[in-house]
Order: C-alpha cells, then sequence, then structure tokens
C-alpha cells in the first residue's frame, strides 16, 4: 500500500474515531458535573498528569525502537523484526516495574498535590490514585505490540481499537454516575474495561504476527543495540523536559490554586483536544509515512513533503486558533454554565500556546520519523526547567493562573526558535531562514483575521445564544479561509495539496 494511501486510512479511521470519542466524552462531562462534585473532576484531571509524569519512565525507548523498525518494515525483514520486538517487550517489562514502583513511593505524598479537596478523604484520595496507577501499569504490557503496526502505516487498527473501548467505557460509566453518582465505581469501570481490551489486543495482534511468539528471535548485533540505546538516551532527555514542561501544569494549579481549578481547565481543555486530535489525526498518520518516506526517497522529495505540512498545519492550526480565540469561552457558557468560565487572560495565554505548539508539530513529527534527536537532547531540559521556575514563580504572583500558562509560553518558544535549525541543518543541509520568514507570514496572517473576526464578534456576540454562535462559526470559517486562499492560493504547498484532494474526491466520485 503506498504512503498515500496508508496515511489517507488512518486519517479517516481517526477522523470517525475522534468524532466518536468527543461527542461521548461531551456528553459524559456533562453528567459528570451535574451528578459529582469540582474536586472530583479536579482529582481525575490531577491525577491524569500525575501519571503522565510517571510514564517518564518509558524514557523514549518506544519512540527509538519505532525508529529502527521502519527501515525492516520496510524491506520485509521477518528475522530482524522478531529481534528488535524482543528488545522491546523486555524493555516495557522493566519500565512496568519501575513505573508500578515509583508510583507506589508517590503515594505518601498526595496530599500535597492536591489542594482544598473537598470532602474527599486522605484514604479516598490514595484508593482513586491506585486505580489510575494500575491502569497505567498494565498498558506496559501490550503496548509494545503496537510499535510493529504503526512502522506498518496501520495506525487505524489502534485507533479503532482505542474508539470502541472509549465508546463502551464511557457509556457504562455514564450509567453508572446517573444511577449510583459513585466515582469508585466510575474509575473501576474504566479500569475492568480497559483491562479486557488489553487482553483483547494482545490475543489479536499475535494472531495478526504470529511470529511474535516464536521463541527463536535472534539478539540484535552489538551496532543494532548501540544505536537503539544511543537514541534512548538522547530521547531520555526529551521526556524528561517534555514532562516538565507539558504535563506539570495541572499538578501546579492543584499544589498551588486548588484542585477544583484544575477541573475548570480540564473543561476548557477537553473542548481545546477536542478539535485539536482531528488537526492532530492529520499530522500523527504521517509520522510512519514520513518514515517509510525518508527510508526511500531524496532529500529534495523529503523537504517538498516537509514543506507541505508545514504549510497545512499553518492553515489548520491558524483556523483552529482564531475560532478558539473568538468562541472557545461563550462555547463553556452555552455548554455548562457560566460558572465554568476561566479569566480571559488566562484563556488567551492557553490558546497561544496552542498556536505555537500547532506550529512545531511538522518539526517535532519528522523529527521523530527520521530518527533525530541527539542535536537537540538537552533543549526539553532547559525548556522544561524554564517552565517550572517561571510557572511555579507566577503562580505565586497575583497573575496566578495566567501565571502558570505565561511559563509554558515562553518555554515552548525556545523550541519553535531552536528546531527548525536542528532540522534543517541535520535533514536537508539547508538554512532555516526560509522557515522564519514563513513563520512570521502565517503568524501575521492569523493575526489580522483575529481582529478583523473579534472586532465582527463584538456585534454579533453582544447577546450570547447558539443562533448567534452559529452565525459567528460561519462568519470565521468564511472569512479565515477567504484570506488564506488569497493568500496562498498560487503558493505550490496549496496547489500539492489541493490535487490531493481533488484526486481523493474523483475516485469517489
Amino acid at each position: 500500500m503506498g504512503r498515500v494511501k496508508s496515511a489517507t486510512r488512518n486519517i479517516a479511521f481517526g477522523y470517525v474515531g475522534q468524532v466518536a470519542t468527543a461527542l461521548i466524552s461531551f456528553v459524559l462531562r456533562t453528567v459528570f458535573l451535574l451528578h459529582l462534585n469540582k474536586e472530583l473532576l479536579g482529582i481525575n484531571s490531577t491525577y491524569t498528569n500525575v501519571l503522565a509524569v510517571l510514564n517518564m519512565a518509558e524514557l523514549g525507548i518506544g519512540t527509538a525502537l519505532n525508529f529502527s523498525l521502519y527501515g525492516p518494515v520496510a524491506r520485509g525483514e521477518k528475522e530482524k523484526i522478531k529481534s528488535y520486538m524482543r528488545l522491546y517487550r523486555k524493555a516495557y517489562f522493566i519500565i512496568a516495574c519501575v513505573v508500578a514502583g515509583v508510583g507506589l513511593l508517590i503515594s505518601p505524598f498526595l496530599k500535597f498535590l492536591v489542594k482544598n479537596p473537598g470532602d474527599v478523604s486522605l484514604r479516598d484520595l490514595t484508593l482513586f490514585y491506585f486505580i489510575f496507577l494500575f491502569n497505567t501499569v498494565s498498558s506496559y504490557f501490550v503496548a509494545y505490540k503496537y510499535s510493529l503496526v504503526n512502522a506498518e502505516q496501520k495506525n487505524y487498527i489502534q485507533t479503532n481499537i482505542n474508539t470502541i473501548t472509549k465508546v463502551i467505557t464511557s457509556l457504562i460509566q455514564i450509567v453508572i454516575i446517573v444511577v449510583f453518582e459513585n466515582f469508585y465505581l466510575f474509575l473501576l469501570t474504566d479500569a475492568v474495561v480497559q483491562l479486557i481490551q488489553k487482553i483483547f489486543v494482545s490475543h489479536f495482534l499475535n494472531r495478526m504476527y504470529p511470529y511474535l511468539k516464536e521463541k527463536d528471535a535472534k539478539p540484535l548485533s552489538k551496532e543494532e543495540n548501540d544505536e537503539v540505546w544511543k537514541k534512548t538516551k538522547a530521547l531520555v532527555f526529551h521526556k524528561i523536559g517534555d514532562v516538565a514542561r507539558l504535563q506539570t501544569d495541572a499538578l501546579i494549579i492543584s499544589s498551588f490554586i486548588e484542585v477544583s481549578v484544575a477541573g475548570f481547565v480540564d473543561n476548557y481543555n477537553l473542548v481545546i483536544n477536542s478539535v485539536a486530535n482531528f488537526v492532530n489525526i492529520i499530522f500523527n498518520s504521517v509520522i510512519s509515512s514520513f518514515g517509510n518516506l525518508i527510508a526511500t526517497e531524496s532529500k529534495e522529495r523529503q523537504f517538498s513533503m516537509f514543506r507541505v505540512y508545514r504549510f497545512f498545519a499553518s492553515w489548520i492550526y491558524g483556523f483552529s486558533c482564531v475560532g478558539f480565540m473568538i468562541l472557545l469561552t461563550p462555547l463553556i457558557s452555552i455548554i455548562w454554565g457560566q460558572k465554568w468560565v476561566l479569566p480571559s487572560a488566562a484563556v488567551y495565554c492557553i490558546l497561544t500556546d496552542y498556536y505555537f505548539k500547532g506550529d512545531r508539530i511538522v518539526l517535532s513529527n519528522y523529527k521523530t520519523a527520521a530518527g533525530v534527536f541527539e542535536p537537540d537532547k538537552y533543549l526539553a531540559l532547559i525548556q522544561g526547567a524554564v517552565n517550572l521556575v517561571l510557572s511555579i514563580l507566577l503562580v505565586q504572583t497575583p497573575l496566578g493562573l495566567t501565571g502558570v500558562y505565561i511559563g509554558t509560553i515562553v518555554s515552548g518558544l525556545i523550541a519553535n526558535v531552536t528546531k527548525p535549525v536542528i532540522i534543517y541543518g541535520t535533514c536537508f543541509g539547508k538554512k532555516a531562514t526560509g522557515y522564519f520568514i514563513d513563520t512570521l507570514k502565517y503568524l501575521l496572517s492569523m493575526v489580522f483575521v483575529l481582529f478583523v473576526c473579534r472586532f465582527i464578534a463584538g456585534y454579533v456576540l453582544s447577546e450570547l445564544n447558539i443562533m448567534r454562535f452559529l452565525i459567528m462559526v460561519i462568519v470565521i470559517t468564511v472569512i479565515f479561509n477567504g484570506v488564506y486562499f488569497l493568500l496562498y492560493g498560487r503558493s505550490e504547498e496549496f496547489k500539492y495539496v489541493y490535487a490531493r484532494v481533488k484526486e481523493k474526491l474523483s475516485k469517489r466520485g
């Protein structure tokens, strides 16, 4: 199957899955807010982030091995694949033990991470946490098998399994909340369904790849082992830095402000992530295609495709960011009520970070596919340190919640400046001047459209109701895409995207 066809299938199933999970997630969150309290929502958000920090123990071995599999899969080297998977399985068993051990050591300190938990006792806080810990540890025993699926550009298999699991879990949880209003049963439902899914996935992938059960897999050569661990060591720094930058905001909010505010932020993140996941499906679905492209095509072809995806990312993330800037808080008010609204300054900071994160997503994905982990291995540590220091300092000032996200923005911009230089030099043998010119061009275009739409929204949303909200959605869609088409419709990048879309539509016609 060709790269474009594989990516298209992954994207199509990704969209179906995202629609299903987004809808059920909104229903589940609404039921949760009606029947359970804001402290429990904050605890749910905080523990999710605590376990994300614990996942730092994965140390990048998965990414390094995924990269190592692209070549053998493209060449059909079954014995080599077996050797890599053997290493992967052993590594993830060790990781599961490490996560379990560190997770147990953290449990006595939970009371310091959850400020003002309301009526929730320390005993309940601890038991809730152990359910989260079990879900995380058990996932490692099947996660390694997905690497082979993704290396074969069959990401849709994992997407479909996760979608079905999410829908079933959420439907049962909705019934549990309405009937029993019990947070324990809410969490145990997720744990039981997830466990059944993991058992099913293990058997399903064993049948799909029967040679994974063969015991005669040969150890990798010293050179191959050294290459994997060399990349893994570099990824350790990336992982630690990413965790410190991306997974600690909720913990800082829960520890320094109060746990319920983490729940408020989580509502906004649910909406943002529901939309962002639609966008990310496109870019994450082409990582394996990038890996195949890098293994088989020339640098000029790689650079051409990189520019196409970068242009597309700027368009899509710019469009969604403008929409969020104007419509996110009104949407929260319509769905859950004014009492769940955050201060405007904090929301703008969250969305500023969202835009710049989108601006570097193609860089990050291309780096992953190309296995370029070492040149900037210390960068993520610097970013994490900057985020932690700034966020902790600023959250204790009058800025409060806004200060947390100022730290996140500043730390993220470090990568926006340095990663292009590394990628262009290492992967394409070029200077990154053109990248930065494009960045400024796309940013100014977005800001211009934002001001125009903000001016119009002052009149349309002067009274908030569903009809006026929908009118503003149409206005933003027409103005943003119209302006971008006028500005970039003649570019080579746009022509490539348009040709691919037209080709797909004509085939379906």
